[in-house]
């Protein structure tokens, strides 16, 4: 899925970042030699879980909406996170949840990130697209992804799990067909900060 800003290109066949192309991460993180960036390459990941969570974990985030209600867990070394939705589910401001901090550098606004990332559509609970689901990370600058991305991730540090439920101004206001995501759906995504390099 493409996050980009005026398309979604299909990452895998999804468009839901400005300008998330999807590549996996090489085992080779990005570093700065110089030490004048931020190369935040906290042993990332060449691959995103694919396991679904076992059992009922508890949630590590829930969110009444304006409708419905979220309840998010995040994923682990091993499995890929949960998102159960109580649909319709939309907020009018977007909301950022840390499920749980990484040990790693801050990531600047301008970085490039390597991220594992699972969306859900609010309105029907149904995942539009998922690099868990692929087993591969996407690699993308922030510069070039929906706003409310882009609040997800800017911020956080690496090695954090994080969750977002996004208002439709900040994520495709005027919908996405190829996706599923109509006008005025809002998304929820789960995602793991890989690496950033700015």
């Amino acid at each position: 899925m493409n996050l980009r800003r005026g398309a979604l290109v299909s990452l895998s066949t999804l468009a839901l970042t400005v300008s998330l192309s999807a590549c996996s991460s090489s085992s080779d993180s990005p570093s700065d030699s110089t030490g004048t960036g931020t190369a935040a390459a906290s042993a990332a990941a060449t691959s995103c879980p694919t396991a679904a969570p076992q059992g009922s974990p508890s949630p590590q985030w829930e969110l009444s909406g304006t409708t419905g209600k979220i309840a998010v867990t995040g994923s682990t070394d091993s499995t890929a996170p949960a998102i159960d939705v109580t649909a319709p589910f939309s907020v009018s401001q977007t909301q950022v949840h840390t499920l749980q901090a990484g040990d790693g550098p801050v990531v600047p606004e301008t970085a490039t990130v390597s991220v594992c990332y699972e969306g859900v559509n609010g309105r029907d609970g149904k995942v539009f697209d998922s690099s868990y689901e692929r087993g591969t990370p996407a690699e993308f600058p922030l510069d070039g992804v929906v706003t409310g991305f882009k609040k997800a991730i800017a911020g956080q540090t690496v090695g954090s799990t994080v969750a977002v439920a996004m208002a439709p101004e900040d994520g495709y206001p005027d919908g996405m067909p190829d996706a599923g995501i109509e006008k005025g759906d809002s998304l929820v995504f789960a995602l793991k900060i890989l690496s950033a390099q700015d």
